[in-house]
């Protein structure tokens, strides 16, 4: 059991996790200039959200997983899913819908979800081939 285990979303920051780990290598997305502008300011947007909560385990989760975390995708993806309960539902997306996605909303969580679904996609291709 781990810091995080009651958050709505453990199990998908254990699958974050265990990908990043077992396949660094996938956890690279390359980023355009608006891309990562857009990235990097709902990277900023989940960290202020996480460390204005008063659940501290949730905080001690989002430093323990960036600790253990090999990239900064991976990071992003376990912030998404601390700070946005509802985050999960943008794993069950292709890659190019959530980028688009992303794009038109302007969620955070969306974006910051993409390098993970696009890690799973890249993960799925090398067990398949």
């Amino acid at each position: 059991m781990n810091s995080w285990s009651h958050l709505p979303n453990a199990a998908h920051i254990d699958r974050v996790l265990e990908s990043s780990k077992s396949h660094p290598e996938v956890w690279g997305l390359p980023r355009t200039s608006a891309w990562s502008a857009a990235w990097d300011a709902a990277y900023n947007a989940a960290r202020e959200a996480v460390c204005d909560t008063d659940r501290g385990a949730a905080r001690d989760a989002a430093y323990d997983a960036a600790r253990i975390a090999a990239r900064i995708a991976a990071r992003g993806a376990i912030l998404a899913l601390i700070a946005y309960d509802d985050a999960a539902k943008y794993l069950d997306m292709s890659n190019d819908q959530l980028k688009i996605w992303g794009i038109l909303s302007e969620d955070p969580a969306a974006i910051l979800l993409l390098p993970a679904v696009v890690a799973y996609e890249k993960n799925d291709e090398l067990e398949t081939a």
